[in-house]
C-alpha cells in the first residue's frame, strides 16, 4: 500500500451491506483455547491479519501444530491437552496486546524458559499487573528491562493452583489471560478482582469461548472466578465478524445519511462492540437488529451526546470521527485506559482532530469534540490501525483528507480500504 491515501468523498448517502472479517478478539481467544484442548479443533471465519499471524507463529514455536488456510479463512489446531511440549521459545508479538498477554499466562503452563517481546510501542505497554498475578502462583516471571512492560521472561513450571488476585483496571486482558490458563492448573484456582475492571464485555467473551470448549467457571461469588482442573475439548468453532471493524461501516451510514447493513452480527453477538450502534441511535440514527445482520440508517442532523464508552472503548475513536458532524458537542468519558493501547489514543485523536480545524478538549478520562468546519490535511496514524480506519470517515464528507501509513490497518483489517471503496462506489457517482 502507498505511504499515503487520500479518501475520496461521496456525493450521495452510502447504502449497501458488508460482512467484515472475523473478530480479532475471538480469533486469538479461540486459538489459545484450541491450543490447550484435547484433540483437533477446526476454526472457521478466522481473521487473517498481523495480530493473528503473530499469535499463530508463536503457538507453533511453542510446539502447537496450526494448519491455516488463507483461502477458506479457517485453521486446524492440534491441541496439547494443557501440557506445552516446548521447553524454551523466543516469541515476537509485534504490537499485539492480546497475543503477548494471553501467551504470557499460557507459557506459565510450560516447563522451561520463555521470552516474549515486541516492537518499541509494545515495550511501553504495561503488563506488570499480569506478572504480579502469576507471581502469586509461585511462577518466576520478570520484565527484562525492569519497566513492568515487555520483554517478559517466564520461567515456567506449570500452574499449581491456588488463590490469586488480578488487577484489571488497565486491561481486561490480564484477567482473560489468567482465566484461559486456569483450567490447566494442577489444582483448583480462585481468581479475585482486586479493583474495578475496564472493558468488561471482553471477559464475558472469554468465558463464553471457554464454555464452548467445555470448561465451566463458577461465578457464584461476585468478583470471584473459581475454576477446577478441567480439559478443554476440541470442536468446530465458527468466529463471528469483527464488531469493532463493523463500527466504521455503521459510522459511514451515520455521517453520510445513508443506510448500511453489517451481515453476520446480531443482538446475541459475543462482542460488546456491537453496542456501538446504541451510541449512534442516541445521536439520532435508526437501528434495526435483524436475525442475520444489523442495519443503521443515518439521520440529519446528528445530535451530540455525553457517553461513557468504557465497555466499548475500541469504538471510541470511531465515535470521535462521527462527532464533528453532529449539531452539538460530544463528550466521551471513562476511557483513560485507551492511553495504553497501540498509541495514546486519547491524545492522538485530540491532536489530529485539532490539526484538521476542530476545537477538541482533552480530559484525563477522554475528550469533548465540538462540531465545526473541517479543513483538508494529512492525518498521522501513529502506527495505530484504528486511527487510520476512524479518520477515513472524515474524508467521506471533507475533501482533502489524507491518511498517512494506511498499511497499518494490516494489524487487524488488511482489506479495510478496499472494502470501504466497494461500499462507497455507488455513492461516489
Amino acid at each position: 500500500m502507498t505511504a499515503e491515501l487520500e479518501i475520496q468523498p461521496v456525493r450521495n448517502p452510502i447504502t449497501g451491506s458488508i460482512r467484515p472479517p472475523g473478530s480479532k478478539s475471538l480469533t486469538n481467544r479461540a486459538l489459545v483455547v484450541a491450543a490447550l484442548s484435547h484433540g483437533l479443533t477446526t476454526l472457521t471465519g478466522i481473521l487473517d491479519s498481523r495480530d493473528t499471524a503473530v499469535m499463530i507463529d508463536s503457538l507453533r514455536r511453542l510446539g502447537i501444530a496450526v494448519d491455516q488456510s488463507h483461502a477458506t479463512h479457517s485453521a486446524t489446531v492440534t491441541g496439547c491437552g494443557g501440557h506445552l511440549q516446548a521447553t524454551s521459545a523466543d516469541l515476537w508479538l509485534e504490537n499485539s496486546g492480546t497475543s503477548i498477554r494471553f501467551l504470557t499466562a499460557m507459557c506459565a503452563l510450560g516447563h522451561g524458559r520463555f521470552r516474549l517481546d515486541g516492537n518499541p510501542r509494545m515495550r511501553e505497554r504495561p503488563i506488570g499487573d499480569l506478572l504480579d498475578s502469576l507471581r502469586q502462583f509461585g511462577i518466576t516471571v520478570s520484565s527484562e528491562l525492569n519497566t513492568e512492560c515487555p520483554p517478559v521472561i517466564v520461567q515456567g513450571d506449570g500452574l499449581p493452583g491456588g488463590k490469586v488476585s488480578v488487577n484489571a483496571g488497565v486491561s481486561s486482558q490480564f484477567l482473560s489471560a489468567m482465566l484461559m490458563a486456569a483450567p490447566c492448573a494442577a489444582g483448583p484456582v480462585e481468581i479475585r478482582l482486586s479493583g474495578p475492571m475496564v472493558s468488561e464485555p471482553y471477559i464475558e467473551m472469554t468465558l463464553d469461548v471457554m464454555s464452548q470448549f467445555g470448561v465451566h467457571v463458577d461465578r457464584t461469588v461476585p468478583g470471584t472466578f473459581q475454576i477446577t482442573p478441567q480439559a478443554y475439548q476440541a470442536r468446530v468453532y465458527d468466529i463471528e465478524p469483527d464488531a469493532s471493524a463493523a463500527s466504521y461501516f455503521f459510522a459511514a451510514a451515520a455521517v453520510t445519511g445513508g443506510e448500511v447493513t453489517v451481515e453476520g452480527l446480531t443482538r446475541t453477538a459475543l462482542q460488546g462492540d456491537v453496542h456501538f450502534v446504541d451510541a449512534l441511535e442516541q445521536m439520532g440514527c435508526h437501528v434495526t437488529w435483524g436475525n442475520q445482520g444489523i442495519t443503521v440508517r443515518g439521520a440529519s442532523p446528528l445530535s451530540g451526546i455525553d457517553i461513557d464508552m468504557n465497555a466499548i472503548s475500541d469504538t471510541a475513536q470511531t465515535l470521535a470521527c462521527v462527532a464533528p458532524f453532529a449539531a452539538g458537542p460530544t463528550r466521551i468519558r471513562n476511557v483513560a485506559h485507551m492511553r495504553h493501547k497501540e498509541t495514546d489514543r486519547v491524545s492522538a485523536v485530540v491532536t489530529e482532530l485539532t490539526r484538521l480545524g476542530l476545537q477538541v478538549d482533552e480530559h484525563p478520562d477522554g475528550m469533548t469534540i465540538h462540531p465545526g468546519g473541517l479543513h483538508p490535511g494529512t492525518v498521522a496514524t501513529y502506527d495505530d490501525h484504528r486511527m487510520a480506519m476512524s479518520f477515513s470517515l472524515l474524508g467521506l464528507r471533507q475533501p482533502g483528507i489524507v491518511i498517512a501509513d494506511p498499511g497499518c490497518t494490516s494489524k487487524t483489517y488488511p482489506d479495510y480500504f478496499s472494502d470501504l471503496d466497494r461500499l462507497c462506489a455507488a455513492a461516489r457517482k
